[in-house]
């Protein structure tokens, strides 16, 4: 497949790139001008730097595309930030003008507590976390309806939270509700779940949790 995939140069975007190229895909990691890119020059990948946020930048990454991948992440640490919610407008709207429809984007499950959490994590873990966290989660939110809105055939996929251990390739998914028990994930299993989920049409308008 014909591969765009957004935030290339961050922990999961380097996996992402990384693993899809393994498995065979022809792949454009898309990254801003400032970023460090950390995998290396591979026949079948190309390099974009431009601004996510704006659609006209990007819609030549990702016209032709089979399906684009985005692992974009608020670097704000606690403060007051869009960039998750922005960049999502901005690939929403230059895929429907470019006619790419596939899109699978990373979320957060820690932004959401529903029924597959357990009573403790709804009542008291979550409720913790999203005040701690609350305008990265706001962000995560507000993508996610910018990607539901978008007419576009997509999937969301919500991880907890993310260590660098090894991909094994064992790892829970839950699609509608997130994963009971499920606190870390490695960015490799990550990567795993994201292509995975681009040869399973029923992820398609689903959110999909994954954890250990």
């Amino acid at each position: 497949m014909k591969l765009t995939i957004f935030g290339a140069s961050g922990g999961t975007g380097t996996c992402l790139v990384r693993q899809a190229l393994e498995a065979g895909h022809e792949v454009t990691a898309v990254a801003r001008e400032s970023s460090r890119l950390s995998f290396a020059d591979h026949p079948r990948l190309s390099v974009v730097r431009t601004d996510v946020r704006s659609s006209e930048a990007i819609g030549p990454a990702v016209a032709g595309r089979d399906a684009v991948l985005s692992a974009l992440g608020s670097n704000s640490g606690r403060g007051p930030t869009d960039v998750c919610a922005t960049s999502a407008r901005s690939i929403t709207r230059a895929m429907a003008e470019a006619g790419a429809r596939r899109l699978v984007v990373v979320s957060a499950s820690g932004a959401f507590a529903d029924e597959g959490d357990d009573p403790v994590t709804r009542a008291v873990v979550k409720p913790l976390l999203q005040r701690v966290l609350r305008h990265a989660f706001a962000d995560m939110r507000a993508m996610e309806e910018e990607v539901r809105a978008s007419g576009l055939d997509w999937t969301i996929v919500r991880p907890p939270r993310l260590t660098d251990k090894p991909r094994t390739g064992r790892y829970r998914t839950a699609r509608g509700r997130n994963v009971t028990g499920g606190f870390f994930l490695s960015r490799e299993n990550l990567a795993d779940c994201v292509l995975a989920c681009l040869a399973d049409p029923g992820t398609v308008k689903t959110v999909v949790a994954v954890a250990n």
